[in-house]
């Protein structure tokens, strides 16, 4: 456990910030899956695609989309990773040649954030002599132990949640009647966004009316536009 983990509190004062890596990729996933495989069937059976037609591309979308979630998420991932491994290299060798300069950058934060010259030199010195890495790669850098990167983690939640939320909209479109395939897609599409959205606030202790009522506004104008263009492109071909 590191030392931000074993730090004491006079209370008991849940935080959810150390969510904030795999909520976002699972959050982000499930909801491009919902909202990008409900637009693309929406867009085919606006065209007059038939069922074969339709299920085939949101079957291709939500395999594709899984991939493209898990491969960008990875990608991404691990340039943070990268950034913050190169960042703490960096740092390693100005502590090691010039510890002074380095010192001196810690005085001038604790200064800028409020302590007085004599007290923030005694923190500096302190922490220093605790952890002299440890504090600059916190303090002046901002990287801390409480979301580490890891892509493989960011990359197999974002694929197995875009695909669990492209099934939703596919199953629907696979069973409901073809006439009014558009609607049962659409209202199916609007309620797991919503709950999808209440979820995640609730995961990330954030509003939930706020967070449902964001993605499904987009959510809807999403499924509005690829319609209209399905019905366009469907009727002048």
């Amino acid at each position: 456990m590191s030392d931000l983990e074993q730090q004491p509190s006079g209370h008991d004062e849940p935080h959810l910030s150390f969510r904030t890596g795999w909520l976002r990729a699972a959050v982000m996933g499930a909801n491009d899956g919902i909202l990008s495989t409900a637009s693309l069937i929406a867009g085919v059976a606006a065209g007059g695609g038939d069922r074969v037609a339709i299920v085939l591309a949101g079957t291709a979308g939500l395999v594709a989309g899984a991939m493209s979630m898990a491969a960008g998420e990875y990608v991404s991932v691990s340039s943070q990773s990268d950034t913050e491994a190169a960042d703490i290299e960096r740092e390693k060798y100005e502590l090691e040649h010039n510890p002074e300069s380095e010192l001196e950058e810690l005085v001038a934060i604790y200064e800028f954030r409020g302590l007085s010259p004599d007290l923030a030199r005694q923190v500096a010195v302190e922490l220093t002599e605790k952890d002299a890495l440890g504090a600059h790669l916190r303090d002046e850098i901002g990287i801390t132990d409480l979301s580490p990167p890891a892509p493989v983690q960011a990359a197999v939640v974002s694929a197995l949640t875009f695909a669990v939320g492209a099934a939703a909209p596919l199953i629907v479109a696979a069973m409901a009647p073809l006439s009014g395939l558009i609607w049962w897609v659409g209202i199916a599409t609007v309620l797991a966004l919503a709950l999808l959205g209440a979820l995640g606030a609730q995961a990330g202790g954030a509003p939930k009316l706020r967070a449902s009522a964001r993605v499904v506004i987009w959510g809807v104008l999403a499924m509005a536009a690829t319609s209209a263009i399905g019905a366009i492109v469907g009727t002048s071909l």
